[in-house]
């Protein structure tokens, strides 16, 4: 009996995470348990759904040059960034489609609950999404400040344009911040953002020149 309840209850947990990628993968996700808790802690958050068509692609080559270099290379899971973060001693090495899953549907902090549950959903996300959708994905639930969530509520917020409208220089600052969005700002830089933003900007024409940006720009 005991036995059955448990395998009742890891199917129909198997069925929950395949129903909710597979209606993500045309569906905008109309919030976030992160954006949930943002908006219950602000009272209120900038979202804005953009397809990535109406993005500047500049846009996303910086955020892949800034977060994710090899995600066109990889399915899901860079080993090879993750052995050397290992070997340096240090966490991190999260692809951009692992940081989907844990915007998307998982929770922020550290925890190795999480961390297992994003290792191993991020592969099925990458059998059922393309590319193009994980990265769509990636830029409209990305917070960019404070209850700022996704490039087009970023871009009306720091720049005053659309994220169609976006500049390469634009496009870069704003990827700059991903990593520390609340401590750090694109409208005003520090010189550390500065500095980040011209190695964005430098790895946005190189992975666009050598075809790491192919799998999401064709």
């Amino acid at each position: 009996m005991v036995r059955r309840v448990i395998w009742g209850f890891g199917f129909a947990v198997l069925g929950f995470v395949l129903l909710a990628t597979l209606l993500y993968a045309v569906v905008p996700p109309p919030t976030t348990p992160y954006m949930f808790s943002e908006r219950s802690r602000l009272g209120s958050i900038k979202y804005d759904w953009t397809p990535i068509e109406d993005i500047a692609p500049v846009m996303a080559r910086s955020a892949v040059a800034a977060e994710d270099a090899n995600f066109c290379l990889h399915w899901g899971l860079d080993v090879n960034a993750i052995r050397s973060a290992i070997d340096r001693g240090r966490g991190g090495a999260s692809t951009i489609s692992q940081q989907v899953i844990k915007n998307v549907y998982l929770w922020h902090g550290r925890s190795w609950l999480r961390k297992a549950m994003e290792a191993l959903w991020t592969p099925l996300s990458e059998a059922v999404w393309t590319k193009r959708r994980i990265l769509e994905l990636y830029l409209n639930v990305a917070e960019f400040d404070e209850g700022v969530f996704g490039v087009q509520a970023a871009a009306r917020h720091y720049f005053g344009v659309d994220a169609a409208n976006l500049s390469a220089t634009q496009a870069a600052r704003l990827a700059a911040i991903l990593p520390a969005p609340k401590t750090r700002s694109a409208s005003n830089p520090s010189p550390y953002t500065r500095d980040r933003t011209s190695a964005i900007i430098s790895g946005a024409q190189t992975i666009k020149a050598d075809g790491r940006a192919d799998c999401f720009e064709s």
